[in-house]
């Protein structure tokens, strides 16, 4: 263990319900619950979060800047799209039960369930999952520095992110018209026709 816990103190702690320590709620078909060191203080280097989506919904683009991830599918169905930032090419992995998805440390990635009553379980090596959002990115950084060094229209660039809320984690948001947005996300999404990670199942 490397951690200098006195496994002797009757504040130690062996078990844990992850059932009620939750992350994120968006509903109660699409959520997130967490386990780490502050959940469970015996833990060395590893914590999970334990997620639920129904179809269509996306645990947005994100990456970890202290942990690699393992996404493990325990129902449904889900595509795991990682960026490659060596290669700079975009993978997608469809996993069903019982395969996984290997995301290395701080590589940007996202996960999108197929079907309904999608189970994922990602494992970490860190005692607490750290992460930067798409959404935190989007929000933060100034209009006006993106503007100057993507050489964008500033107002155009407002408007498009406004709608944006910081700390989405899953998406998309209740209020919007989810079947619209994903006739847009099939027209406007590729996927290489000799990838064998290309989703296999409409969506």
């Amino acid at each position: 263990m490397g951690n200098t816990l006195d496994y002797t103190s009757p504040t130690t702690q062996f078990a844990f319900d992850v059932n009620q320590s939750t992350l994120f709620m968006k509903d109660q078909y699409n959520y997130i619950n967490v386990l780490g060191i502050k959940q469970l203080n015996t833990l060395d280097h590893v914590s999970l979060l334990d997620i639920f989506l129904s179809k269509s919904n996306v645990v947005e683009p994100h990456y970890h800047q202290n942990a690699a991830e393992l996404v493990y599918c325990i129902s449904g169905s889900a595509i795991v799209s990682i960026l490659n930032p060596y290669t700079k090419q975009l993978l997608y992995y469809t996993i069903t039960p019982g395969q996984v998805a290997n995301v290395p440390q701080a590589w940007w990635h996202y996960e999108m369930a197929l079907k309904d009553h999608t189970h994922l379980l990602a494992i970490f090596n860190a005692p607490t999952p750290e992460v930067i959002l798409g959404s935190d990115l989007l929000k933060f950084t100034p209009a006006s520095v993106m503007a100057h060094t993507y050489c964008l229209d500033e107002n155009l660039w407002k408007q498009v992110t406004t709608p944006v809320n910081p700390t989405t984690y899953i998406g998309p948001y209740l209020d919007c018209h989810d079947e619209n947005r994903m006739k847009t996300y099939r027209q406007h999404t590729s996927y290489p026709e000799h990838s064998p990670h290309a989703p296999s199942s409409s969506f």
